[in-house]
Parts: structure tokens; C-alpha cells; sequence
């Protein structure tokens, strides 16, 4: 007879327990964000010549200010969209609701590459975003709710792994693009055709991927508490709205609160503070006098996206060593002192290659992938969806201001690196409100 320690021992290796499924299930959600972050870094890298095409000499006076304005509509539309869609989500379930979000958002980028001036360009970037919006939250719900619990967090972090893959064939795509001009001035356009692909990846959706047995479970079962909290204290009844649901509950209510803020540093962070990267390495680049200006921008893109993907790659297996609380701390930490690398001390295009992997690593990589792991560990299936959902697109719906403002103040300084480390402060916060959440380390999800 086996020791008890023995009968109770975890599997072998954090992958053990994965069958086919599992990773068909990883393989749909990781598809769609791909192609989300390929659209998402398209819009930044293509930001100088798209500006070029659709602003007119006196707009293009003031071209920070439009550059914020269509990034700043961009996030507006995201953040609705993905709190309409992934509320939806919530009722009519995660796989449904993703076919529709990849759909709309390819066509919708098609219809983009038509542009011909700057207000019918974020009039499209809005709904395009619109469209896009739930995608995030309905993958995210899928891998935590199907993949066991050592493996969770792992799968989680290859999912958001899939948009520094996106990013990357963006800017890769975009360098090619720099370095043959095919199209000249309407090379843009073509990143924006390409963004059009996904459409057809509705075709694995529907084949490949199935709906989530926890979510279909609580359903049946009318399980409508928020928390594990919640699920102890009330009893099985008439189905509450997701969204009033987890404000009415305490203890859900202080965690998406504090989740919510921490998202909103991320986000803030990111689209305020490092988008801003491309331009300000070609300000560098021609303050040097160094040739191939745009080739040196494509580079460090490229290099950035790496840092972030190796950060993709490790957050699940990193998270589960240090814990969740510490994860968010360091991630923080490390953007915080990366940004006043960044934009502080690096003065050469040789310097900010080195850099920029490492920015990267914290800032888009770190900084997203606990949104991808945390967030589903806090709230039970019958609102997961919402509640994840809220967190990351409800701090868009507050952080799309902030590339106005930092292009505005961009203009107002005469340099973008004064007001990326204005910005980049937001991430002491991020260092602090961590330690009011509770640690989800090894615990089952509550279902």
C-alpha cells in the first residue's frame, strides 16, 4: 500500500493533466488575440505615415494632438465594446460571443485601409475596437475555466502571449513594408488589409473550440454569487444582472475596485507612456544624424515586442513561484525604472535597442499578463466573463484621455520624453495597491 503523501502527490509536471481539448481551446483564443495585437501595434507603427496621408497641412501643425486623439478613440471604443461584450458573454456564452467579436473587427480593419481623412479614421478605429472589445475577456474566461488548476496560470500567460506575437508580426510586416515601399504612401493601407484575415478564423471557432462546462455548470445550477464569498451567503434564485451583481456584493465589490485601478495603471502606463516609444526613437535617430531613421524604429519595435513576448511566455510559470501580490509589485517596479531608462538616460538609437527589449518585458508584457491570470481567479463562473471584462475595459473607458493629454503635452514641452515620465509616476500605485487583494496562489477557482 502507497503512502498517503504519495496518493496525494500533484502530477508529475504542470502539464500532465492537458489533454487535446485543452489545447484546442487555448489554440482559439490564442489565434483571435494574435491578430488583436497585431492591430493594436499596426495602429502605432503606422501612426507618422498615416498622419502623413489623412491630415491636412493645417491639421498637421498640431499632429500630437491628432496622434492622441485617434489612439485615445481607439482605447474609448475598446473599453465600450468589451464591457457590452463581455457582459454578453456572461448570458450567452464564451464561444458564441468571441465568433462574433473576430468577425466584426476583421471586417471592420478591412474598411479602415479606406480612409481618407482623419475623422472617418477614428470613426472606424472606434468601431472597429467596438467590435473587437470582448475577445480578451471571453478567451481569458475559456483557459481559466477549462485548464486544470497547476496549469492555469501557464495557460493564461501563453493566451496573452498571442498578442506580443501579433505585435511582432506587425512590426516585422512593417519593417519589410519601410524597406521595399511597395505602396509608398499608402503602405499603411496594406497593414490594415492584413488585419482583415481573421474573418476566416471564425471557421476554427466554430469547429475547434467548445463551450465552457464550469460556465454551462453555474448556469444550470443558478450559482449567482460573485465571490466564493458570495456563493456562501446567498441562495440559488432568479438570476441578477453580472454587472449590478458585482457591485452589490462587498467583497466583489472591493476586489474589482482595486483590480480595476491596478488595470488602470497598466493601461495608462502603456498607451500614455510607451506607445509614444517608436517616436521617440526617431526623434533620437535624427537628433544623431544616423541613416535609415525608420530602420532603426522597425528594429526597436521588433526588439521591444521580444521583451515582451519572453515576458508572455514566463509570467504563468513566474506567477505561480512568487505569487500574485509579488508578481504585481515587481511587474510595477520594473516599468517604473525602465521608463526613466527610456526616456531619462538613453540618448542614442544604439542605446535604445538595448533598452527597449527590457521596457518591453515590464510594460507590455508583465504589466498585460497578470491581467490575463488574476482577475479570473477573483470571481465565479456566472460572472467571470463580466467581471474581467470590466476590469481591463473599464480602465480603458477611463485611460483613453490620457494620449490626448500626453500629446498635448507633448506639444506644450517640445519633447515627448518630459511627458512620458510624468506619466510613467502612475506606476508607484501599481506598487502599492496589490497588498489589499487576497493571494490566489494554488487555490481553486471559485465556481
Amino acid at each position: 500500500m502507497q503512502p498517503e503523501s504519495t496518493l496525494k502527490a500533484s502530477p508529475a509536471s504542470w502539464h500532465a493533466n492537458l489533454t487535446a481539448k485543452h489545447w484546442r481551446t487555448l489554440n482559439g483564443a490564442f489565434l483571435g488575440w494574435i491578430f488583436d495585437g497585431y492591430e493594436a501595434l499596426a495602429l502605432i507603427v503606422i501612426l507618422p505615415a498615416l498622419m502623413h496621408s489623412v491630415l491636412t497641412p493645417a491639421q498637421a501643425a498640431s499632429r500630437p494632438i491628432y496622434i492622441g486623439l485617434v489612439i485615445g478613440i481607439t482605447l474609448l471604443g475598446w473599453g465600450i465594446g468589451g464591457l457590452i461584450g463581455g457582459t454578453m458573454a456572461d448570458y450567452i456564452g464564451r464561444k458564441r460571443m468571441m465568433m462574433w467579436s473576430v468577425f466584426l473587427y476583421a471586417v471592420l480593419t478591412g474598411f479602415t485601409a479606406l480612409s481618407q481623412n482623419v475623422w472617418q479614421l477614428s470613426a472606424l478605429r472606434f468601431l472597429t475596437r467596438l467590435a473587437m472589445g470582448s475577445e480578451w475577456s471571453t478567451g481569458i474566461a475559456l483557459i481559466a475555466e477549462t485548464w486544470p488548476k497547476e496549469a492555469r496560470a501557464k495557460g493564461a500567460g501563453f493566451l496573452q502571449s498571442g498578442f506580443g506575437w501579433g505585435t511582432l508580426i506587425a512590426a516585422v510586416i512593417w519593417y519589410f513594408l519601410g524597406k521595399f515601399d511597395p505602396f509608398g504612401a499608402d503602405n499603411w493601407r496594406v497593414m490594415f488589409v492584413v488585419g482583415a484575415l481573421p474573418a476566416f478564423f471564425v471557421l476554427y471557432l466554430r469547429r475547434g473550440v467548445d463551450e465552457s462546462e464550469k460556465w454551462i455548470e453555474a448556469v444550470r445550477n443558478r450559482r449567482w454569487g460573485a465571490t466564493e464569498v458570495g456563493l456562501a451567503q446567498k441562495a440559488s434564485g432568479k438570476r441578477p444582472l453580472t454587472l449590478k451583481q458585482i457591485f452589490t456584493e462587498r467583497e466583489a465589490a472591493r476586489r474589482i475596485v482595486l483590480a480595476t485601478v491596478l488595470s488602470i495603471v497598466t493601461i495608462v502606463g502603456w498607451w500614455a507612456v510607451s506607445s509614444w516609444l517608436p517616436a521617440y526613437t526617431a526623434s533620437i535617430a535624427v537628433a544623431s544624424h544616423v541613416a535609415n531613421v525608420q530602420g532603426w524604429v522597425s528594429s526597436v519595435n521588433i526588439t521591444y515586442t521580444i521583451g515582451a513576448i519572453l515576458a508572455y511566455l514566463a509570467s504563468g510559470f513566474i506567477i505561480d513561484a512568487v505569487g500574485r501580490r509579488w508578481f504585481l509589485f515587481l511587474t510595477f517596479a520594473g516599468s517604473l525604472l525602465t521608463t526613466i531608462l527610456v526616456y531619462a538616460w538613453v540618448d542614442t538609437v544604439q542605446g535604445m535597442q538595448v533598452v527597449a527589449p527590457i521596457n518591453g518585458f515590464f510594460t507590455l508584457g508583465c504589466a498585460f499578463g497578470w491581467l490575463a491570470i488574476y482577475p479570473a481567479e477573483l470571481f465565479t463562473s456566472s460572472v467571470r466573463s463580466t467581471a474581467v471584462s470590466f476590469v481591463f475595459n473599464s480602465a480603458r473607458l477611463i485611460a483613453w484621455f490620457f494620449p490626448i493629454l500626453s500629446g498635448t503635452l507633448i506639444k506644450s514641452f517640445g519633447g515627448v520624453s518630459q511627458a512620458a515620465l510624468i506619466f510613467g509616476s502612475v506606476y508607484v500605485l501599481g506598487m502599492i495597491l496589490p497588498w489589499f487583494l487576497p493571494e490566489t496562489k494554488d487555490h481553486d477557482l471559485p465556481d
